[in-house]
């Protein structure tokens, strides 16, 4: 794999200014699927950027990326493109509601059903941790939106995080993936912070429960009681945005859910002081 081949010269790149530092990484991680975890990833990506900050969003479901197809894209090239060796790693970063210039934030896309990408050597992987790394320098945040589940390369990513905000539902086995998640961490990546947030709430009261049976296994089991970034209430308007391929802070900004991930933003950077859309 070659994160360093020359850029594309069709397609000048347009980048941030790099820091000094490089960005917070935030991994995007779920036990099991279909509890909206790229939704979460989406919008809390959106939610950064309305707080001003400059955001890459990195589709890490190696070989069941879906990132594009929610957000209604057409990236000219891909991480499959990146491990080929075609491109530069930030060659494969595409815009999206204007990009961090203009208001929006950046992504970097999977490639849904590449075998490349789904069974990547771990070196490999490695490599693609080191890319994003380097391209970390040009961001204040990257969030990697994990695979679901507990598989190899998937923990490697999320090794690679600063800390990992698990998705996690009141479905059973939601919860059940959902700490065999954190205990795999634990010993993996003892250095990343486990945190969760509860999607799909119907109450806040029922959210503050699922949270409460999460960390009472962990202290018990795990002799940790992970933080609650907070909990998203289930709105009919989250599945009319997918069904929209658009972000829902572009369709509804007032939506309860996106008020919900705003404030799991602010917990997640430790702002002290509320922050409205707009910012």
């Amino acid at each position: 794999m070659n994160f360093t081949m020359r850029r594309s010269q069709d397609r000048p790149a347009v980048r941030p200014p790099p820091r000094v530092t490089p960005a917070s990484v935030i991994a995007v991680g779920s036990g099991k699927g279909g509890v909206g975890k790229t939704f979460i990833s989406i919008t809390l990506a959106s939610a950064l950027a309305k707080f001003g900050r400059r955001v890459l969003l990195v589709d890490g479901d190696l070989g069941l990326a879906n990132v594009d197809v929610q957000l209604g894209i057409a990236p000219e090239t891909d991480l499959a493109a990146v491990v080929a060796g075609w491109v530069e790693i930030e060659d494969a970063v595409t815009p999206v509601d204007g990009g961090t210039g203009g208001g929006g934030f950046d992504v970097l896309p999977g490639r849904s059903g590449s075998g490349a990408l789904a069974e990547l050597p771990p070196e490999e992987v490695a490599r693609l941790a080191a890319g994003l790394s380097a391209l970390a320098l040009q961001y204040d945040h990257v969030i990697i939106d994990l695979g679901a589940g507990i598989e190899a390369n998937c923990m490697r990513l999320a090794r690679s995080a600063d800390k990992t905000l698990m998705v996690i539902t009141d479905d059973p086995a939601s919860m059940t993936d959902g700490y065999a998640f954190i205990k795999v961490l634990r010993g993996y990546a003892p250095n990343v912070e486990p945190i969760v947030a509860i999607n799909r709430a119907e109450t806040r009261a029922a959210g503050q429960r699922t949270y409460e049976a999460i960390a009472r296994a962990c202290n018990t089991f795990l002799g940790f009681r992970p933080r609650h970034a907070g909990t998203v209430m289930e709105e009919p308007k989250v599945r009319d945005a997918l069904r929209c391929q658009r972000t829902l802070i572009s369709t509804d900004p007032l939506a309860q859910p996106v008020q919900d991930v705003m404030a799991i933003a602010q917990t997640l950077i430790g702002e002290g002081q509320p922050a409205s859309l707009g910012n």
